[in-house]
């Protein structure tokens, strides 16, 4: 039984269901793209509307004729690089920190 609770979507994204819409009002359905790109089911095509998912993503906003940064800002910087993500997001926001402190310290020695 999973007992973790679910993980909120963030507000500024679109909803789930606003993308499914989206693409309905073009006659595309999620599995149609998936077929479209060589997918066997579109079960990954479903799971980036929730999850970092970037191919897929991006597959989904070409089909709307939007950048992914359009629909899930939360994911995207300004640029519409993505953001780091997982691993790498700690490892970014850790060397962020570091330079942070650097910055306020004046010096090259992290304060503890």
């Amino acid at each position: 039984m999973n007992t973790k609770p679910a993980k909120k979507a963030n507000q500024e994204d679109w909803h789930p269901a606003d993308v499914k819409a989206a693409l309905i009002k073009l006659g595309i359905t999620l599995r149609s793209l998936a077929l479209a790109h060589g997918l066997k089911d579109s079960t990954s095509m479903s799971a980036a509307l929730v999850r970092s998912l970037p191919a897929n993503e991006k597959r989904i906003a070409d089909a709307l004729g939007m950048h992914p940064k359009d629909i899930w800002p939360s994911r995207y910087n300004e640029d519409g690089s993505i953001k780091p993500r997982g691993f790498r997001a700690v490892q970014h926001n850790a060397a962020k920190v570091t330079r942070e402190r650097l910055a306020v310290n004046g010096n090259n020695r992290v304060a503890a």
